[in-house]
């Protein structure tokens, strides 16, 4: 953030206190890794407002005593916030650290909140907890609910100042996310760019618009653009996870493979190994794999992906890649599990205004051979979103190079071929 935007928000937005004696963190974000996404930009804005974050995915290592681990950080740890969805309330893990952050809220001198991120109804213990209400918020924490989490944990009122700002920025992000909709479902490239010059708290307290925009964008295939729009937002957001693996993408899908895996590998060595990055730095090993035909490259980006999976396995997109990439490694049997545990998450039938859950639910059944099935959904993944040729393309080249392997008949590749006549590769 510039330094006109960094006055604006912290008029309104507590800072950081310091840490008293002994403790290392001042927030502890407890969540499930379906959340992870969302749970990044919160930890981008407290980073940026110099508070000390504890999230695992950053501080714990692979050979530590997770439930030790975590216990630990709690201690060490002035307040909480705990992520709550339709999606939480089977984790065992946020139940205990809510057991955990409500017993030593008792105590004294720890303050905690929930943050909501959908319209479930909040159990009793949460809903009688401060929390705030993110359900139209997708992508990140935003305006007031932010504000009032954040006063929250520092044990301070909500002034009335700040409830008009987070008011305002909450009007405003809503339209301009309909902005940024529209002219991407109307493949208005000109004014996407436009939007992202936007000066506005809305785009300066927050990487999420500009990544919204710079999506659009590689959707639309305009990576040129994406990629300046990405840059302004690295300038900007510098400590901001998002942004970088954009670029990796966006550098990934021009064919500028070596600079790709030198940014997502940047990410990785720095803790980052979410599905996100994971998920890209992969694609890039399949990229030198078609590159070379090397084999060892296919199966790095193959163990890759299921090592996403495993981490994450509500992550639909690393799992439909590992399962694709063990087809081309002519390891059926693994594939075809994996394909049946994804199809327990993304089920059979089409999922409605989403483009990318339903062009996985296709290859799903493509990789179980169900071709016919496979074609329909296909469909209606191409009819959801008509104009992202890009998508289409990389959902294409995928089909095809299974279908080869799957030994479909001419009948069934001429099905799925039809569904894409209109790209050309």
């Amino acid at each position: 953030m510039n330094n006109n935007t960094i006055n604006e928000w912290l008029k309104y937005a507590p800072t950081a206190p310091n840490l008293p004696v002994g403790k290392k963190w001042h927030v502890f974000l407890s969540y499930r890794s379906v959340h992870r996404p969302w749970v990044l930009s919160f930890y981008d804005i407290l980073i940026g407002l110099g508070y000390k974050v504890f999230v695992d995915q950053f501080v714990l290592r692979s050979n530590d005593n997770l439930t030790l681990a975590l216990q630990s950080a709690l201690d060490d740890s002035m307040s909480g916030i705990l992520i709550w969805s339709s999606k939480t309330k089977d984790s065992e893990w946020c139940q205990k650290e809510f057991t955990t952050m409500d017993k030593k809220a008792t105590e004294g001198g720890f303050h905690y909140g929930v943050a909501k991120l959908d319209n479930v109804i909040l159990p009793s213990f949460a809903s009688q907890k401060l929390y705030a209400d993110f359900s139209n918020y997708s992508d990140g924490p935003q305006g007031s609910g932010l504000l009032r989490l954040l006063y929250g944990i520092v044990n301070k009122p909500l002034s009335n100042e700040a409830i008009r700002f987070g008011s305002k920025v909450d009007e405003d992000i809503r339209s301009f996310t309909h902005q940024i909709n529209s002219s991407r479902d109307s493949g208005n490239i000109v004014n996407l760019i436009e939007l992202s010059k936007n000066t506005s708290v809305a785009w300066k307290s927050t990487p999420v618009l500009g990544c919204e925009v710079a999506e659009s964008l590689l959707k639309l295939e305009n990576y040129d653009k994406a990629i300046d729009v990405i840059n302004r937002l690295i300038l900007t957001f510098p400590k901001a996870v998002r942004p970088k693996q954009l670029k990796g993408l966006a550098l990934a899908r021009k064919g500028e493979t070596e600079e790709a895996q030198q940014i997502l590998g940047e990410l990785e060595a720095e803790g980052n190994r979410d599905p996100e990055t994971l998920g890209i730095l992969a694609r890039t090993w399949m990229d030198r794999y078609n590159k070379t035909g090397k084999i060892n490259f296919l199966r790095k980006s193959r163990n890759l992906y299921q090592l996403a999976f495993e981490h994450t396995p509500s992550d639909y997109y690393v799992g439909i890649n590992a399962a694709a990439k063990s087809v081309l490694l002519g390891e059926t049997e693994l594939a075809d599990k994996i394909a049946i545990d994804l199809e327990q998450i993304v089920g059979t039938e089409a999922h409605e205004g989403n483009y990318w859950e339903t062009a996985t639910t296709a290859e799903v059944q493509l990789i179980r051979k169900k071709f016919k099935e496979a074609a329909k959904l296909y469909q209606a993944a191409v009819d959801i979103a008509p104009l992202e040729t890009g998508s289409h393309k990389t959902t294409w080249k995928q089909a095809r190079l299974l279908l080869n392997h799957l030994k479909a008949s001419d009948e069934d590749i001429k099905r799925i071929e039809t569904v894409f006549s209109d790209i050309s590769l």
